[in-house]
């Protein structure tokens, strides 16, 4: 953002200072030349005066010799021509009148001649010529041939200060521009990396610099008030969910242990109505240890991230879970330990494995490879799977397909990996497979590229 605000400072003022500086430089170019043929105009004008008596049959010595001394004073060319344009005087002797052709048609036919502005590309002479009028007739024509070197490098010295000043105003208008642009979204880049660290888990980041504008230091203000109430309503939900949880587990067993010593006192026709009623009461306490899991996850109060050895920890899961009727497997891995909560890995394979047994796999396949910085994990198993639509919702708390109703769960299960992968700085992706069955992407940083204090130096 602040790139982007320096780019458009710095552009409307340098298109401004072109609107100024442009039109001033042409200015400068049109002055010079005027002044230029203005001096040289008189001069010129002088020869033809002192030719008007040469043109007849008298002598032109007297002015060949003061065209010669003009030139060696001056450094320029002139000439003296008569009515048919034929040379009557002229400075240095090999002197050409190519370029002053048109000039010269001009002046002998009594038409002023005004030459164009000199620019400090070109290379052309400056000529002036006027007419030699005698008797009210146009007799002759005198002229003089101007190098413009000197011309060219004044005009050139004065865009070159124009040029001087506008690169000088540039840059200071830079350095004031990237001092304002600072103070102006100083609070907004630390407003940017408080939500960041917000919404990777760290509720307790505020602002703590009130600088800047007025307005953005309300701004500041009014965030920190309002993730102080987020945070204390969401540590009031948890602490609420952690502690009914915790408190419903007492009377829950007891309520079970009640319903269980029933049996010995009801007819045979009520059996099956008791049966049901212990096992919903199991499937109340699965959803409360659930809740309490949930909570426990959410509220980080692990030590923080840990090396995991993923490839030991996958071998340990797969062999605790053989013997269940299905296929387990490991392949396979990684280059480097990956970074996660305490645990977690564990808590995350056991409950992905525990779904693919509930919904029907016969083969569950663990497979580790390494992505760039990342260590990935894949839980594949080739059970139903969801449908496209309902891979996105697969992590919402208390939510089931329609399909699997009947099948036990609380669907709590993919909630609480989604909360340990999340908190453990990695990424989940449910995946469908070909022909039946779900792959679960869990992506961890790998040690070797990421470290929990070096991300949050760089945040």
């Amino acid at each position: 953002m602040r790139r982007r605000l320096l780019i458009s400072y710095m552009s409307l003022l340098a298109l401004s200072l072109l609107v100024l500086i442009v039109p001033l430089a042409v200015n400068l170019a049109v002055r010079e030349t005027h002044e230029s043929f203005i001096e040289q105009q008189g001069d010129t004008q002088r020869f033809a005066s002192q030719a008007d008596p040469a043109l007849g049959p008298a002598k032109n010595q007297r002015l060949r010799a003061e065209l010669v001394r003009y030139h060696e004073l001056f450094g320029i060319g002139a000439a003296v021509l008569d009515g048919e344009g034929k040379i009557v005087a002229v400075a240095p002797p090999r002197l050409s009148l190519e370029e002053a052709s048109r000039p010269i048609e001009r002046a002998l036919s009594a038409d002023p001649w005004q030459p164009g502005t000199v620019w400090p590309w070109q290379s052309a002479d400056l000529v002036v010529a006027v007419p030699v009028i005698q008797e009210g007739e146009v007799v002759g024509a005198a002229l003089t041939i101007t190098p413009t070197g000197p011309l060219r490098a004044r005009i050139a010295r004065h865009w070159a200060v124009l040029f001087a000043g506008y690169l000088l105003a540039l840059a200071l208008t830079w350095l004031a521009a990237r001092w304002l642009a600072r103070w102006t979204l100083r609070p907004v880049l630390e407003l940017d990396a408080v939500t960041h660290d917000i919404t990777q888990g760290r509720l307790d980041a505020r602002m703590a610099r009130m600088e800047g504008p007025p307005e953005l230091r309300r701004l500041a203000l009014s965030f920190n008030l309002m993730a102080d109430t987020v945070t204390e309503l969401l540590e009031r939900q948890r602490a609420f969910v952690s502690d009914a949880s915790h408190q419903l587990r007492t009377p829950l067993g007891a309520l079970r242990l009640r319903v269980e010593n029933l049996a010995d006192h009801l007819r045979e026709s009520g059996l099956h109505e008791h049966a049901l009623t212990v096992e919903e009461s199991d499937r109340l306490a699965r959803i409360l240890e659930g809740l309490l899991a949930l909570a426990r996850a959410e509220r980080h109060d692990d030590p923080g991230c840990v090396e995991v050895d993923a490839e030991e920890v996958v071998d340990s899961r797969v062999a605790a879970w053989e013997g269940q009727g299905v296929v387990l497997r490991r392949t396979g891995g990684l280059k480097a330990p990956v970074w996660a909560l305490p645990d977690a890995l564990d808590q995350i394979l056991d409950a992905l494995i525990d779904n693919a047994l509930k919904f029907g796999a016969r083969t569950v396949t663990v497979h580790l490879e390494q992505e760039a910085e990342r260590g990935v994990i894949h839980v594949m198993d080739d059970g139903p799977g969801l449908a496209e639509e309902e891979l996105s919702r697969a992590t919402e708390r208390f939510w089931r397909s329609a399909r699997h109703q009947n099948v036990d769960g609380t669907g709590l299960g993919l909630s609480i990996v989604s909360v340990l992968v999340a908190a453990s700085g990695g990424s989940i992706d449910l995946l469908g497979r070909e022909p039946t069955g779900l792959d679960v992407r869990i992506g961890f940083p790998c040690s070797s590229g990421w470290h929990p204090d070096a991300a949050a130096q760089d945040r």
